[in-house]
């Protein structure tokens, strides 16, 4: 089969190509998926520049979600059906004309749901609706300040948070240019990420502070984060974009400042409660499917095309969500 893959790290595609890889065969609780669709994260970008956590092994194969057709059903899996139209977190090797999946982390795709909308449901929209739902615990009348929010994941919070009664949204960009992308996915106040970020939301709240941060930059901005929270507000992380080391959070600084610093992974979750990760895969399909939800995406037609989509995630340049087409849905 075909896959993309990179073969070693790097901060440009010089290292990836398309390659002729074994197909692979499911195990015991394990599906084989014949990929249709598959999105492109900046998780991929992380694989490639070999950050600590995401890649350690070359060659690897990207791509952590995927729609495709189930082909194979390993010993175990009694609850998912060969030829049925799915779902999955795959976390590694989804950008391949095959991949091996979970079962628990495979979700059946609705009637009346196209399999290229459902794509990105596994890991940007269960991403945003765990992060809404189980980490922040996002409750009426939060004030919720999100980072990288023209992003696709930010995008997908915003969408899930402004259906709770009553919150206010602040979406933090990197480059002015991204202000009205945010305003424009649903955040009523939108800042450039700089050393006046602080000042700028404080002032634009009379001076009281957010409830909850939502920051996948790693630590490099923690601490306007906590700056910025009200009195008993929280900060989740949820993965390092920026690339830069993560700092210890001192724990006297958190002991007086009547603040709360969790984190959040869904690789990590996906392994020690995968079935809390496919009731957030099936609570958006089921979004989606009554029509509350409607994630948009720009496809692509075929692998060739998906390292340059990544390398326009890396230099900031990408304005849309990417799926690739890879191979046909009827066979």
């Amino acid at each position: 089969m075909r896959a993309l893959t990179f073969h070693g790290p790097a901060t440009d595609t010089s290292q990836t190509d398309v390659a002729v890889v074994v197909r692979p065969a499911p195990g015991p609780g394990e599906v084989l998926i014949r990929v249709t669709h598959a999105g492109i994260n900046f998780k991929d970008v992380m694989m490639r520049r070999g950050d600590h956590a995401y890649s350690s092994v070359w060659p690897v194969i990207p791509g952590l979600e995927v729609a495709g057709v189930i082909e194979q059903v390993g010993d175990r899996v009694d609850s998912l059906e060969i030829g049925k139209r799915v779902v999955a977190l795959t976390n590694t090797g989804g950008l391949a004309e095959y991949v091996v999946a979970n079962a628990m982390l495979t979700a059946r795709i609705p009637d009346g749901v196209a399999s290229e909308v459902a794509a990105v449901v596994p890991g940007v929209w269960a991403t945003a609706w765990l992060l809404v739902n189980e980490a922040a615990r996002v409750r009426d009348g939060d004030t919720i300040l999100v980072h990288s929010a023209s992003g696709a994941v930010g995008t997908a919070i915003a969408a899930l948070a402004e259906a709770i009664p009553d919150t206010t949204l602040i979406g933090v960009v990197g480059a002015a240019s991204r202000l009205e992308d945010a305003k424009s996915a649903g955040y009523q106040h939108a800042f450039v990420r700089d050393d006046h970020l602080v000042d700028a939301v404080l002032s634009q709240l009379g001076g009281t502070g957010v409830d909850i941060v939502l920051d996948p930059q790693g630590t490099a901005w923690l601490d306007a984060d906590l700056r910025m929270l009200a009195p008993h507000g929280r900060v989740v992380l949820f993965g390092n974009a920026s690339g830069t080391p993560l700092d210890p959070v001192a724990t006297e600084r958190l002991s007086t400042s009547n603040a709360a610093v969790g984190g959040f992974s869904i690789a990590a979750l996906s392994t020690a409660a995968p079935k809390l990760v496919q009731r957030a895969m099936n609570a958006v399909l089921h979004l989606v499917a009554e029509g509350s939800l409607s994630p948009e995406s720009t496809i692509a037609e075929g692998l060739d095309q998906a390292a340059a989509l990544q390398e326009q995630l890396a230099i900031g340049s990408a304005k849309t969500k990417h799926v690739i087409r890879i191979t046909p849905e009827l066979r």
